[in-house]
């Protein structure tokens, strides 16, 4: 195992949007990217976290989007026979990205600054190996080996846009202005430790669940330009994760961050996966953990996730729990 890096601050890195610190090509550290951020001694630090025991799963229903974009296959489930009477099995039809899951660093790559070679995904990783199913190069499974565990943080942007009265759609490119965000934290007495996950809540399972009719779920799934809102794409919100050492990002909505890119100059998928190893989760249910959170005064708690054990994969369900 190898140590953390030094930490050098966004302002001082020689390539921002490029930073492949985390061991040599195939190892375990480099697989882990920000996850090497999660040592013992940060998950030992984050169970004072667990005081009422209190829990809630983050999951969204894996049927979930039920009427699915991009082309992408939907989600289909059976209940099968067994060879002995009384007995079922499952069996599961999924495409991870349907509903709520962590992007791997497979699942998306960046343009070589010098248009020299093409895409390249994180560590310098091409697609033969990615394609290849003899090598597990920055495969999801490495996750599942220690699975993520550590100090959750929520910034429930949705809850506090109500508040001040800002209405939108999440079926928008409405942004989550990092001005926004700071001032969340700064209410809820919010100070960010090395490690932290942090959470974003923009609102889109209720809209989905509670506000969408069939047609305008079926019109979304139908339309070849979608819009999402989320975080804010800039400079500062790269420098903002990275110098506060988030060692992952996740929210409920559909892209995490805006889609389309409103600035393409700082697209966070290239900067956080490729570039960095940051992953990103999406569409978690963050409702029943906003309730908490609300309940108890508290926006941070216990985070464990357990990916799926498939060494080559580009992306899973979290499998994730809140423990407060």
């Amino acid at each position: 195992m190898v140590g953390i890096p030094e930490f050098v601050p966004f302002d001082k890195l020689d390539n921002p949007k490029r930073q492949w610190i985390w061991g040599p090509p195939g190892s375990r550290e480099e697989a882990l990217g920000r996850l090497n951020l999660l040592t013992p001694e940060v998950v030992r630090q984050a169970k004072d976290e667990i005081q009422t025991g209190e829990r809630v799963g983050l999951n969204w229903e894996l049927k979930k989007l039920e009427y699915v974009g991009f082309g992408r296959l939907p989600y289909k489930h059976e209940i099968v026979g067994f060879p002995i009477p009384g007995v079922f099995d499952d069996a599961y039809h999924m495409n991870p990205q349907q509903s709520s899951q962590w992007d791997g660093f497979r699942h998306f790559s960046q343009k070589d600054p010098k248009g020299e070679k093409g895409v390249f995904w994180y560590g310098g990783t091409n697609e033969s190996e990615i394609k290849d199913p003899n090598n597990h190069r920055i495969g999801i499974g490495h996750w599942a080996l220690e699975g993520i565990a550590g100090r959750g943080v929520l910034l429930d942007y949705y809850s506090w846009a109500q508040k001040n009265g800002i209405e939108y759609s999440c079926f928008s490119t409405h942004q989550a202005k990092l001005t926004d965000l700071l001032q969340i934290a700064k209410e809820c007495n919010i100070e960010f430790h090395p490690g932290d996950i942090l959470f974003v809540r923009i609102g889109m399972t209720d809209e989905w669940d509670n506000k969408f009719t069939v047609e305008q779920k079926e019109a979304y799934a139908a339309n070849t330009n979608p819009e999402h809102a989320g975080v804010e794409q800039s400079e500062a919100v790269a420098r903002w994760l990275w110098d506060n050492q988030i060692s992952a990002v996740a929210s409920d909505a559909i892209s995490w961050e805006v889609f389309p890119p409103q600035n393409p100059d700082w697209f966070l998928h290239e900067c956080c996966l490729a570039g960095w190893g940051l992953p990103i989760g999406e569409m978690f249910d963050l409702e029943g953990l906003s309730k908490l959170c609300k309940k108890n005064n508290r926006w941070t708690f216990f985070l464990a996730s357990a990916p799926l054990n498939e060494a080559n994969g580009v992306s899973s369900p979290p499998n994730a729990l809140a423990i407060f």
